[in-house]
């Protein structure tokens, strides 16, 4: 039987990845979406590339953005945080997600100062840091003086959907309310709502998120099906006990290789096979 469980496209929400990546796509709900976190005005953004992927060396860990956008010379990178790994492990990512952005908009012999400002935005429908806050900005301030400020440009946000302070903008709640599944009580908020509504009856959109799911779906059974039968044939040569165990450890190899070949997170990989990340990087540099 399998364990990837495909989660039905009508049900899809603006929490569920794929979904959100659709929305985003829409550069008047990405643009109003940022303005109301930011509290600012943006004169344009510019999709600098749909779901950006980034993979500076062959064995280095690749990353896979959400929505990567520029405007009035700021980049703009929201994420839609699902799983809940830990707050170091949010923070962690954090860090990586800035080097990566980074890296790829300061252009071979620039000058350092020329390097734009970015702001990484988390949306996380669980609490965060253990405290009750909606929203947490981050910028880098001097240890023994917090009122300096380094300003080198970089901000991270993570908004928490399940905060309960009275720290953010009603425009702004009126979305983390949605990521919650409330009633939808705001004109934007109900934009956004009859997108997906709209959206779900788009046959190609259906047929595009079935196949991507299936497929990976596949490469799940099929690793899993080669797995048992190595681990059987093994198995009576070795004991039935050690079989098993070389079987399933085959068969998560086998599905990390199919994921590495298409190019999926490695947080996705990690997710369905429990490998580690050191063993995918080994994995991945014997394709």
């Amino acid at each position: 039987m399998s364990g990837y469980k495909i989660k039905p496209w009508e049900e899809l929400t603006i929490t569920d990845d794929y979904m959100f990546k659709l929305v985003m796509r829409h550069k008047r709900f990405c643009k109003r979406l940022i303005e109301r976190i930011l509290n600012i005005k943006i004169r344009e953004i510019n999709y600098l590339e749909e779901e950006k992927s980034f993979k500076f060396k062959y064995d280095s860990k690749g990353i896979r953005l959400d929505v990567y956008v520029e405007g009035d010379d700021t980049i703009y990178d929201i994420e839609m945080q699902v799983r809940d790994y830990g707050d170091q492990e949010l923070a962690s990512r954090s860090r990586y997600y800035q080097s990566m952005i980074d890296m790829d908009s300061l252009a071979r012999g620039a000058l350092y100062k020329e390097l734009r400002s970015s702001i990484i935005i988390f949306l996380c429908p669980f609490p965060l840091f253990h405290k009750d806050r909606h929203i947490y900005t981050f910028r880098n301030l001097c240890c023994e003086d917090t009122t300096l400020e380094l300003n080198d440009g970089a901000t991270k946000i993570f908004l928490s959907s399940q905060g309960t302070a009275s720290d953010i903008a009603p425009e702004v709640k009126a979305f983390l309310d949605y990521m919650n599944g409330l009633p939808v009580a705001d004109d934007f908020i109900k934009e956004i709502d009859d997108c997906i509504t709209e959206t779900k009856t788009n046959h190609e959109e259906r047929v595009s998120y079935m196949t991507y799911e299936m497929k990976m779906q596949e490469a799940h059974d099929d690793g899993r099906a080669e797995g048992r039968a190595e681990g059987r044939a093994e198995g009576r040569a070795e004991g039935r006990a050690e079989g098993r165990a070389e079987g399933e450890r085959k068969n998560q190899e086998q599905t990390a290789r199919d994921m590495l070949r298409d190019n999926m997170d490695i947080q996705l990989i990690m997710k369905y096979t429990h490998l580690s990340a050191d063993r995918i990087a080994e994995l991945a540099k014997k394709l």
